[in-house]
């Protein structure tokens, strides 16, 4: 296995009356990563993320930092530049998990660099980071029905019916940021992008 060290960052806004927010897809994947890896969410040093520190795929697994930023998301790269410094990781190793109104409901696609689409997490992070070569795991939430504003879609709660899915899309997206480290690029878009 790899003994490179991976920077996860899941996007998202914190708080509880953003927790199921669509816009949150990313924190609720870091989270089912951080069970898999075995531990919980720790602040840490450099200030404004909570992070996890080990290993996917058991002890001789990929070495892995799970971040979940603690500002909002337009403040994104800041916490994500800093975690980058200090744990020595280079752009090309960062993942942001992140939701995506252009892809529908349960599914997802992985890419590598590209424009930030209007999300201000990916904005945020391009800045700060001075690229946009990072990977993405990005999970479909899909547009807003009638007249209601991506704006305001992206901060509403899934429907019941998409809550009743949504552990298996974040299981799916977990899976992907794991093959995504462990079997590449080419390997994750061929077994993930629907």
């Amino acid at each position: 296995m790899t003994e490179e060290l991976w920077l996860v960052v899941g996007l998202g806004n914190p708080g509880p009356s953003y927790a199921g927010n669509r816009h949150n897809i990313g924190y609720l994947v870091n989270d089912e990563l951080a069970s898999r890896v075995g531990s919980g969410f720790r602040p840490h040093k450099t200030g404004r993320a909570d992070v996890v520190e080990g290993r996917l795929g058991g002890p001789g697994g990929a070495r892995v930092v799970l971040a979940r930023p603690r500002c909002y998301m337009n403040e994104t790269g800041g916490p994500v530049s800093a975690l980058a410094k200090f744990y020595k990781v280079p752009v090309e190793r960062v993942i942001a998990v992140h939701d995506e109104l252009d892809i529908p409901f349960d599914t997802l696609r992985v890419k590598l660099g590209g424009g930030d689409n209007g999300h201000n997490g990916l904005r945020s992070m391009r800045r700060s980071l001075d690229s946009g070569e990072f990977h993405r795991v990005r999970v479909g939430i899909g547009r807003p029905q009638g007249r209601q504003s991506p704006a305001d879609f992206v901060l509403s709660d899934y429907s019941a019916a998409e809550r009743k899915v949504l552990p298996f899309q974040i299981g799916h997206a977990a899976d992907a940021v794991e093959s995504l480290i462990t079997d590449g690029l080419e390997k994750t878009q061929s077994r993930f992008n629907s």
